[in-house]
């Protein structure tokens, strides 16, 4: 007699009101999906943000040293970091592209300091 396959799947029931249904059908319907598998992947990506916070982080007495002097050591910064902060934001570029002869950028946001460690 050929054994019963065992159950992959187990169901989960849950009342919700409905003003709640109309946002998760929105918000699905928005990613092409359907309400079982958006509301599974949201489940499951929350109770794995609150097992990664909860999760314990072990590491030996000198591993401790080193983690605590990288942190208190001076930052170092990133290249590509830099050159992002360095770059107009797009709503920028197309405001400004348009008005490319009526001025610099600090003349169209006055108060407004776009790079604060850079000196003029």
């Amino acid at each position: 007699m050929p054994r019963a396959a065992e159950r992959k799947e187990h169901p989960l029931s849950m009342r919700l009101p409905e003003s709640d249904i109309a946002i998760i059908d929105r918000a699905a319907a928005l990613r092409g999906r359907s309400r079982t598998d958006f509301v599974r992947d949201a489940a499951v990506r929350a109770a794995e943000d609150v097992l990664m916070e909860t999760a314990p982080i072990r590491m030996s007495p000198s591993g401790f040293k080193a983690f605590i002097a990288t942190l208190s050591g001076p930052a170092a910064p990133v290249p590509e970091m830099v050159e992002l902060f360095q770059r107009a934001a797009p709503w920028e570029r197309k405001a400004h592209s348009s008005k490319a002869d009526a001025g610099s950028r600090e003349d169209h946001a006055p108060g407004i300091e776009r790079n604060p460690g850079k000196r003029r």
